[in-house]
């Protein structure tokens, strides 16, 4: 598995959410992860979450730095674990510093009390499964009350680097763990 952040400010809207975007975006093809920094306003006809859609929740944030997720041996099961485990590195990155011992992991998002720091889906395509995991840098016109790395002194780089590395390295682990065992009768 290999990552990459993205140098390019782009807006996530939810048509990055598709297969291959990380091979056309960055040429990696096969199990990966990406991140890039960039605002979010994703309209209801590109939402995937249901429920969002059914509430008319939009997403939005003026900047956010955003995870992409492919695998491509992978059910809509396994995948909800993996954006749960993301999440949960996402959150030990930031328990890194002071100033985010408050932050806590509820099922696929964080938050500080009552206020929200992420986003995130997971959703399968014909040819793999994807994730979407984003925390707010700025918490400008949010549409519901939020957190973000800018309020901690947070770097969006450092964060988003360390967060793809240990993702992969769990990844990679994971592969690993697999291949050492023997079958059972």
């Amino acid at each position: 598995m290999k990552f990459q952040f993205i140098n390019d400010i782009m807006t996530y809207d939810g048509t990055q959410l598709r297969s291959h975007f990380i091979f056309g975006k960055t040429g990696i093809l096969g199990d990966s992860i990406v991140s890039f920094v960039g605002p979010a306003d994703v309209p209801l006809k590109n939402m995937v979450d249901l429920a969002d859609v059914a509430a008319k929740e939009n997403i939005y944030s003026t900047s956010m730095v955003h995870f992409i997720v492919e695998h491509f041996d992978s059910n809509l099961d396994a995948t909800i674990l993996k954006q749960r485990l993301l999440s949960a590195i996402a959150a030990e990155e930031l328990w890194k510093y002071d100033r985010c011992r408050g932050v806590e992991r509820k099922g696929d998002d964080l938050y500080d009390g009552e206020k929200k720091l992420s986003v995130s889906i997971a959703t399968a395509s014909p040819v793999s499964c994807l994730i979407h995991f984003a925390i707010n840098i700025k918490c400008d016109k949010t549409p519901c009350p939020t957190k973000g790395l800018s309020d901690y002194d947070v770097d969006p780089r450092v964060f988003a680097d360390a967060v793809m590395a240990k993702y992969v390295d769990e990844m990679n682990s994971a592969a690993e763990a697999r291949c050492k065992v023997r079958a059972v009768e």
